[in-house]
């Protein structure tokens, strides 16, 4: 799922701090489709427009916003950091169909998540991930979508 990197080729963890919060977002916005994906195609055996239809539904700031909120308390305090800064960092554009404070959310959410892989912590990626995606899906069961 993720690309070998060798030790040159990957910044320390100081160097990964300086790095702006949007950045880490734009990282953490791949690393969230490809879960999606990832997800859509073990789970489903359908169309591509299908699969891209499906993925769309969750591909959107309201529910990387449930899943940051859902998480919050689970982060360690430098997870907590990461998401903090990227929530609070200047964005220029916000989607017409995205509330404001879930667009900033899923800023610092994405940001978490580019963190993470730059860190190459794909286990606790990977585990956020599941822990936030289930906590949508039990939201959605529940009738709170």
């Amino acid at each position: 799922m993720f690309v070998e990197r060798t030790e040159e080729q990957m910044p320390e963890v100081p160097v990964l701090r300086q790095i702006a919060p949007v950045a880490l977002a734009f990282v953490g916005d791949t690393v969230f489709d490809l879960f999606l994906r990832t997800r859509i195609v073990l789970a489903e055996k359908t169309s591509p427009k299908l699969m891209h239809l499906h993925a769309s539904q969750y591909a959107k700031a309201s529910t990387q916003a449930k899943m940051a909120r859902a998480l919050w308390n689970t982060l360690e305090e430098e997870e907590q950091d990461v998401l903090r800064r990227g929530r609070n960092a200047k964005v220029h554009t916000i989607p017409k169909h995205a509330e404001v404070a879930d667009y900033k959310m899923a800023t610092g959410f994405e940001a978490l998540l580019g963190m993470l892989y730059l860190q190459k912590k794909e286990e606790r990626l990977w585990e956020l991930l599941c822990q936030g995606m289930k906590a949508v899906m039990e939201d959605i069961e529940n009738g709170k979508e």
